[in-house]
Parts: C-alpha cells; sequence; structure tokens
C-alpha cells in the first residue's frame, strides 16, 4: 500500500532554520544571461564565432559556392515552379553558383535544390508557395512526424544533395488557397494510417485521390543531405512543420524568422535524426513547438535507427509557441549531445520541455541547458513520458508499471545551469514513467519566480543547487521519486514555510542540505 507523508514545519522553526542557513549557505552568482534585446535574427552577426560545447563537435563556417550566378526574370501571371527548379537544376549541372529570384512576389509550387547551388531570395522579394495539392506533385520521399512515406514533401525540399543554401533576406509564405489544407489528414495518430509493416513505396499520399488526404508540406526539408545553409529568410503560414532537416549531416540555420502563430502543428525548427547542426540568431513564434529536436517514432524509427545528436543552439528567441527548446515527443532513435545557451523564451508556454511517450521507443542523454531567460505562461521545466489517451489508449495510464521492451522510452543525464525565470507557474514537473523513471537531473544557479515550486512522479537521481525560488504555494510534492538532494537553496513563499508531501513505495532519500526555511534532513522511507 501506498504511504503518504506530509511535513508541515512550525513557524518557530521556519524562523530558527532561516537564519540557520543563511550562516551555512554558500554564496553564488548567476552568469551573465542575455535579454530579449540581445538575442534573435535581429542580432546576427556577419561570421560564425567557434562553437564550444560539452561534447566534440565541428567547427562551423559560411558555404562557399562558384560565381557563376543567374538572376532570374519571373512573371507575376504564373506559377513559376519550372522557371525556378529548371535554373537550379542546370546550374548544379554545370558545377553550382547562385540563383537570384527578383525583387516582387512570385508564386511558385515546389521548389528542389541541388548541390552546389545558394538560392538567394533579397530582401523585398516574396516567394509565395501555392495552395493547389498538385503544384507539390508528383510525390517525393520524405518523413512526417518520424514516420517515412512518400507524399507531397515540402515547400522547399532537397534529397541526396550537397552544399546547399537559402539565404537572403526576402520572406518566404506557406500555401495560401488551393486544396492543401482542407485535404490535411487530420487524424491524429500517424500510427492509424501507416502501419510499420507497410512498405514505403506503398506508403503513398500524393493527392491523387480527390477525396483523399493528403500529409501537408513542410516548409524547408531537406532530406539525405550534407552542408546545408540557411540564413536570413523569414517564414509565414506554413501548413505544417517549418524547417526540418531530415537524415542530414552538417547544418546551419541562422538568422531567420519564423511566424506560424495559429498553426496547428506549425513547429518552428525540427532537427530530425540530423547530426552537427549549429542553430543561432533565430526568432521563432509558433503555433506549436518552436526548437525541437525529433529522431523518428515507434517500430519505424526503430528501423531506421538515425540518431540526433552534437546539436548546439545559441543566441536564439522564442516569442510564442508550446515550448521554448523541445525533444520528442518522436525519440526512438535517441536524442544525444544537444547544447542550448544564451537564449531567451519569452511568452512561451513552456520553457524546456521533453516529451515522449510508451510506444515511441529511444530517449534524449547527454541534454545541457546553460544561460537562458525564460518569461513563461506555464513551468519552466517539464518532462512528459505519458502523454493523452487520445494518441496512445491506456498506455498514458501511470500504473500500472509496463514491461520494458524497445518501445520503452528513457531520459537521462540532463544538466542546466544559470537560468533566470521571470515568470512560471511551475518551476519544475516530471510526469516519469514507472518502469524507466526519469535519471540523472541537475539544475543549479537558478534564480525563479513561481506559483508552485517542484512535483515530480518516477525520478531517480537528481540534484538541484544554489537557488532562489520565490513562490505563491509551499509544497515540494514527490510521489515514487528518490535519491534526490536540494542544497544551498532559498525557498521564499508566502507563508513563510515549506510543506514536504512524499507519497509511493519507491519514494526514498529525499535530502536537504543548507536550505531555507527547513533544517538539514534526510527523508528515507520506513
Amino acid at each position: 500500500m501506498n504511504k503518504t507523508f506530509y511535513y508541515f514545519l512550525p513557524v518557530f522553526l521556519l524562523f530558527y532554520g532561516c537564519n540557520y542557513s543563511s550562516q551555512k549557505s554558500s554564496e553564488w552568482t548567476l552568469a551573465p544571461i542575455p535579454t530579449v534585446e540581445e538575442v534573435g535574427h535581429a542580432n546576427l552577426p556577419e561570421k560564425i564565432a567557434p562553437v564550444e560545447a560539452p561534447f566534440e563537435t565541428v567547427q562551423f563556417s559560411k558555404p562557399t559556392f562558384p560565381s557563376d550566378t543567374i538572376h532570374l526574370q519571373l512573371s507575376a501571371d504564373v506559377v513559376n515552379t519550372v522557371t525556378i527548379n529548371d535554373a537550379i537544376s542546370n546550374l548544379s549541372q554545370r558545377g553550382g553558383g547562385v540563383v537570384i529570384l527578383p525583387t516582387g512576389e512570385w508564386l511558385t509550387g515546389r521548389v528542389e535544390l541541388k548541390s552546389n547551388v545558394n538560392l538567394h531570395i533579397s530582401e523585398g522579394t516574396v516567394l509565395r508557395f501555392s495552395g493547389r495539392v498538385k503544384d507539390f506533385q508528383p510525390a517525393v520521399f520524405t518523413r512526417i512526424e518520424g514516420v517515412e512515406v512518400m507524399s507531397l514533401g515540402a515547400c522547399v525540399y532537397a534529397n541526396g544533395q550537397n552544399n546547399i543554401a537559402i539565404t537572403g533576406g526576402g520572406k518566404l509564405i506557406g500555401p495560401t488557397g488551393g486544396d492543401i489544407r482542407d485535404r490535411i489528414d487530420r487524424s491524429g495518430v500517424i500510427e492509424n494510417v501507416i502501419e510499420a509493416t507497410t512498405p514505403i513505396a506503398d506508403r503513398m499520399f500524393d493527392g491523387n485521390q480527390e477525396s483523399g488526404t493528403i500529409f501537408p508540406p513542410m516548409f524547408i526539408s531537406p532530406i539525405n543531405c550534407t552542408n546545408v545553409y540557411i540564413e536570413g529568410v523569414s517564414l509565414e503560414n506554413t501548413a505544417f512543420w517549418n524547417v526540418v532537416p531530415i537524415y542530414c549531416d552538417g547544418v546551419i540555420i541562422r538568422g531567420i524568422n519564423v511566424n506560424s502563430v495559429g498553426v496547428p502543428r506549425g513547429d518552428g525548427i525540427d532537427i530530425e535524426s540530423t547530426r552537427n547542426v549549429l542553430i543561432e540568431y533565430s526568432t521563432l513564434a509558433c503555433g506549436d513547438d518552436c526548437f525541437t529536436m525529433k529522431a523518428g517514432r515507434g517500430y519505424d524509427g526503430l528501423r531506421v535507427n538515425k540518431p540526433t545528436e552534437n546539436v548546439v543552439v545559441r543566441y536564439c528567441l522564442a516569442r510564442e509557441g508550446h515550448g521554448g527548446i523541445t525533444v520528442g515527443s518522436e525519440t526512438a532513435a535517441v536524442i544525444r549531445n544537444l547544447y542550448v545557451h544564451d537564449c531567451v523564451f519569452e511568452d512561451t508556454e513552456v520553457g524546456i520541455r521533453f516529451k515522449t511517450r510508451r510506444p515511441r521507443g529511444g530517449g534524449g542523454e547527454n541534454l545541457t541547458y546553460e544561460r537562458i531567460r525564460m518569461n513563461l505562461k506555464a513551468t519552466a521545466f517539464k518532462w512528459d513520458m505519458l502523454g493523452e489517451p487520445l494518441y496512445v489508449g491506456e498506455l498514458a495510464e501511470r500504473l500500472p508499471a509496463r514491461d520494458v521492451n524497445e518501445l520503452t522510452p528513457w531520459y537521462k543525464n540532463i544538466h542546466a545551469k544559470d537560468i533566470l525565470i521571470e515568470n512560471c507557474t511551475h518551476f519544475v514537473k516530471v510526469f516519469g514513467i514507472p518502469e524507466s523513471p526519469l535519471e540523472g537531473l541537475t539544475i543549479e544557479n537558478v534564480e525563479a519566480n513561481c506559483t508552485n515550486f517542484f512535483y515530480s512522479h518516477d525520478l531517480d537521481q537528481g540534484t538541484l543547487k544554489n537557488m532562489r525560488l520565490n513562490a505563491n504555494d509551499s509544497i515540494l510534492e514527490f510521489v515514487d521519486s528518490r535519491n534526490l538532494k536540494f542544497e544551498n537553496i532559498d525557498f521564499k513563499t508566502l507563508a513563510g514555510k515549506l510543506d514536504l508531501k512524499v507519497e509511493g513505495n519507491l519514494s526514498d532519500s529525499i535530502e536537504f542540505v543548507d536550505c531555507s526555511p527547513i533544517d538539514d534532513q534526510l527523508w528515507v522511507k520506513e
């Protein structure tokens, strides 16, 4: 039987604990953290600064292209797909160079990048994408929500190319009019549409059946490419995820400005089973998650088995969205070696978000976050390994613990340091799963204003250290959580006290050292 323990510290002990802790606690200083005015696309420098990360990574540099240049002549009265794609293809065949779109507003279907070509969209140029399914045919190989399909691909697409780029200060506007948005599959669960055993060639969603649904095109999505460079462009009105490199190696995304507010599933940047990535000085305001790491879904993701790894995100701004920086929920091939630093998450719901589900598999490890400023509508740090019944059925129920299998997800070795939270509802929420608890969490050097402090179920091995936390509530709640240490933390509550609520037979070894207003103590299971 589960036991519930409540600790309500008397007021006279609170005063004693506060004074005692202030004598014992060591001083610490929050590192300089950028403001909203210092990050994002408006602050893009000309040069790429050297990258420093807590894992071995490559050094990133701007690509070079041959001097051969084509200044396109486009028509305002037609869909310019053929003209644009022929220029790119011809230039690539003769060694590469730069294709420059003229100033003005132009309509096109799917644009396909080719090796050694830079598609330059200058400031004052607007490239508007058709809303007609036929302008994105024939179907091409891609991945939708972590599952491989033959579909419409992306507004800007590439497959198997090397040294490709989109640059300039121009604007790209996603599909408008036509039938694309009316025919989007809205079943909500891709596993209900595509069986994992179905051959890729038979996963055909080309829109040729007038009554059939489609998977909408992403905005910019190279697949199986190397040395991808995206700089300076603005994206608006996507039909789905915005910038999605898939199975790529060597990706630089810098100085872009994305607005997909109000677009369902309108993620900003999704790094999908891709390695050696730099994202910097970009601004995202999104209808879903902003900066996101993914690595395939369920059995299909396990079959492909390509991780996302060695990713650096720096000097970026998330202005609106479900999560500022999110890992998951497609985690099958694992997300590892992620370093996010010197970023601002302003008015997103969650700040630092981790998602997966029991049927998704894989997980995330060696994820590091430093010098982050957050002003949030909801939670600062959130782990959700359960999901909702709509998507995973009874697997969204925490209990009973399920048998561990190849689709059991996990998260481990996650570190955050020098975090400033101006506003949030909860500081930390951990919704783990009993058969695979979150392991190896460290958070240190934090100043936060929140409504609630801490809630966890199924958390093993965590350290929170050097913090000044202000909250309306006074409860720290633990369910089947163990091996946790809170050190040198000043908890300030409206009630002037701290209440501990501990539940579950697996809860054990919860320690407080040099904290206020609570004496040093170690809670252990009876």
